[in-house]
This record gives C-alpha cells, structure tokens and sequence, in this order.
C-alpha cells in the first residue's frame, strides 16, 4: 500500500463525525492501525534513491534531511514522553498513540533515506519540554496539547519551506511533501481537540492569520507571517471577494532552518 492510498484511507475517516474541511481530522484511528505504519511505505522510493544525484547534490539534500530528522526525533520523543505519563485523558489516548507512530515511522524513514544517499544521520538530541520550566506538558494536559499544536504548526511550515532545497530529487521531494501533508493532518487533529477541551474556543483546524489563538506569546514565532496574502507575486485580495481571513487559511507560508531551529532551539539542551 502506498501512502497516497494510506492517506484516501485516512481522509475518509471521520473522528467527530464532522465534515471534512482543510487539515481537518487525523483519521479513524481504530478501523487504520496496522495499515499506517509508515516506514514501510517508502520502499520503492529508497530503491530508486543510490541512482540518482551527484554526491555533492545527495549532500545538500542529506543536509535538508538531517534538519527534517532533527524536528522528527523532538516530536517523536514528546509523544513518547506523553504516553508513558499520565497526562493523556483515556479519551485522547489512541489519537495520541497513532501520531505518536507516525512520528517514529518518520524518524525510521528519514534515517534510512539518509543513509540509502550515502549521509550519515544526525544523533538525537536531547529535549527539555519545560522550556527551562516554562510548560509542565507531562503533569497540565493543556500545556501538552499547546506544544503539540505548535510543534505541528511549525513541522508544517518546515517542510514547505525545504521543499524548492529537494526539487532536484523528485523521490525524495514527493516523499517529503507526503510527510508535510501528514503533519499538517496531525496539526488539524490536535487544534481541534484545543477547541474541545475548551482551551481555545476559537480555534479552527488551521492557521489563520498570524494569530497564536491563546498560545502564549513564545509561540508566536510559530505564526508570524502566515498573514501574507500575496501568493505567486499576486495580491489575493485583488483576485477574489473572499475576506483576508479566509485567504490566510487558504495557504501555509514556509519557515526558514533559521526560523525553524530557533523555535525548536528552546527546548533542545545545548
């Protein structure tokens, strides 16, 4: 099964018994289990991967991913850490537990796509989730949830921002926009349950604007800039009567490894 099948599969699948919308619901996790086990999809990839590219092109590509890896092994190790706590309500759990597979899945591919381009993969480091004692994620369910959402919001913006760095190497390009499509439903997934548990009544299963909803304020370089409304060198606005609102949400706008590892930089130990 490829991951585009993986992903119709999902995509039907309703949480909430809601329609579907952008971003909107991870899947029905019950009725997907073993089938989503993401680090078997990528095999016809890795197969075509030793024959193409020079070995100073495999390099920067090697270097995109080890950034990619590096926003995988925090995810990975967070949903891990959450799991084995007991800040989880029961209600949650299996929708935690299905992200938290993917996470591992992304971290197994990614290693053996570095490695299969003759790169050798980048060593965990380790994480601090307080933030230097600024969350309790393990023991306040709501600060759990806020670092998830924002650990996916920026794991979106991130892979979009390094997708022109992979143009050069379309398996490696497509399976990295696969992985972007899965974080971004991750990231819907957890701004809904946001909303749920009353948090943030406001929220919607994307972005809009600039807005961090009622994240607190170190979150908010997660968001800046996803205010822009001019796509392709076009004014959106000029182009349809949809509000400016609506044409935020429309798009994500990608972050820089600068930006990226800046955020991702408060809760690495140096």
């Amino acid at each position: 099964m490829n991951i585009y099948s993986i992903l119709e599969k999902i995509g039907d699948l309703n949480t909430e018994g809601s329609p579907k919308t952008r971003r909107e619901s991870l899947f029905g996790l019950g009725s997907v289990g073993k089938s989503v086990a993401m680090a078997a999809v990528p095999v016809s990839i890795l197969a075509a991967i030793p024959s193409v590219g020079k070995a100073a092109n495999n390099q920067s590509i090697t270097d995109v991913l080890n950034f990619a890896l590096t926003l995988e092994y925090l995810e990975a190790e967070f949903y891990k850490t959450g799991l084995s706590s007991n800040v989880i309500p029961s209600e949650d759990k299996t929708i935690f537990t299905q992200i938290s597979k993917h996470e591992d899945s992304h971290v197994a591919f990614l290693t053996t796509t570095i490695k299969a381009l003759g790169g050798t993969p980048v060593t965990s480091p380790k994480f601090d989730f307080t933030a230097n004692g600024a969350f309790k994620p393990f023991s306040a369910y709501g600060d759990f949830l806020a670092l998830s959402q924002g650990f996916e919001d920026t794991g979106v913006r991130a892979y979009k921002g390094q997708a022109g760095n992979l143009i050069s190497n379309n398996d490696v390009l497509t399976a990295a926009l696969q992985i972007h499509s899965v974080e971004a439903r991750h990231a819907s997934e957890v701004r809904r349950l946001r909303m749920k548990n009353g948090m943030d009544k406001e929220n919607k299963g994307w972005i809009t604007g600039a807005s961090r909803g009622t994240l607190p304020a170190p979150t908010q370089a997660i968001y800046d800039g996803e205010d822009n409304v001019t796509q392709g060198g076009v004014d959106v606005k000029t182009i349809t009567k949809f509000s400016v609102d609506a044409i935020t949400e429309a798009f994500d706008e990608p972050l820089t490894d600068t930006q990226t590892l800046a955020i991702a930089g408060l809760f690495i130990v140096k």
